[in-house]
Order: C-alpha cells, then structure tokens, then sequence
C-alpha cells in the first residue's frame, strides 16, 4: 500500500470516495452490465453515499447537461461537414449508447464531489494502519 495521496481530481476519475479517496463508489466495473450498481457505504472509511432517500436523483440533472454539451458539440460538428441527417442521427445514436454508462457514473461521482457534506478530503482516512470511527 503506497502512502502518496491521490489528488482529488484523480480520485474523481477513478470514481474513488470523496472523504477518503481509496473505496469505490460502485461495485462493478464500468464494462459489466451492472455499471450502475452503487455501494451504500465507502468500503473504506464507511461514508454513506445515499446521505437521504433520492439524492442521486441530483446526478439526472448533471448527466443530462453532460449529454446535451455533447449532443451541441456533435451537432456543430456535423452540420459544418453538411452530413446528411441520416449520418447525424446514426452518430448521435452510437454515441449515446457508448457514453450512457460514463455519464450516469461520472454524474453521480460528480454529484458526491460536490455536494457531500463530508466532501472534503481527510488525511486520517487515508492513512493505512488507523482504525476508522464514525
């Protein structure tokens, strides 16, 4: 176990709890079918991620303007190649399918980051050897 901390950022994109920066938000990796499946609590220093009933319901908003700045960028992109909309629909749908399950974990992670009350990141938490207390 190495005792360099990772940085937030980082921590962020491996989808790494927020407090703690070691346990994994979700249970499966993002190329299994069960990509949305989400622990309860950090299976390191135990935060609940669920801090009330429908908070990840926050994440919908997060991926649905992750979605729709994509959507813009593609849209931009294609109608200044003059694709026919035949091409930008089969685009836009192949890219929806691929980006689906990055959005929806990204969005939540996301959502974590930025609005857990224990969203800053303790040093004590990481450290190895330490008992964890709630």
């Amino acid at each position: 176990m190495s005792d360099k901390i990772p940085s937030a950022f980082s921590s962020f994109m491996a989808c790494k709890c927020p407090r703690c920066r070691k346990g994994n938000i979700f249970t499966h990796s993002l190329f299994s079918f069960k990509f949305h499946d989400t622990h309860t609590n950090c299976p390191h220093c135990d935060m609940q991620y669920e801090h009330e009933t429908g908070f990840f319901w926050g994440a919908m908003y997060i991926s649905y303007s992750f979605s729709v700045g994509l959507m813009l960028i593609v849209g931009i992109y294609a109608v200044n190649k003059d694709w026919s909309f035949e091409n930008i629909l089969y685009v836009i749908l192949g890219i929806i399918v691929v980006v689906t399950p990055v959005f929806y974990r990204y969005s939540r992670a996301l959502l974590l980051y930025m609005a857990s009350p224990n969203r800053y990141f303790k040093k004590e938490y990481f450290d190895k050897g330490k008992e964890v207390s709630q």
